[in-house]
């Protein structure tokens, strides 16, 4: 598990068209709305989750 003051770049990387319903409320949750769009998130057991369940459709980088 990460430190709680580590912070994540989430970045959609592949469209939502073809995704399953709850993986499309999942990167709305994220706080992500089109492709190349990214949010800058604290790091949690929560977001983690989050971020393994659509893996596929985004990318994430560790910010300092």
């Amino acid at each position: 598990m990460k430190a709680p003051d580590v912070q994540l770049r989430i970045t959609q990387r592949k469209s939502l068209i073809s995704a399953q319903p709850s993986q499309r409320a999942t990167v709305r949750a994220l706080g992500l709305r089109r492709i190349r769009h990214s949010v800058v998130k604290n790091s949690t057991p929560v977001l983690l989750g989050m971020i393994e369940k659509v893996r596929h459709l985004v990318a994430v980088e560790e910010m300092k």
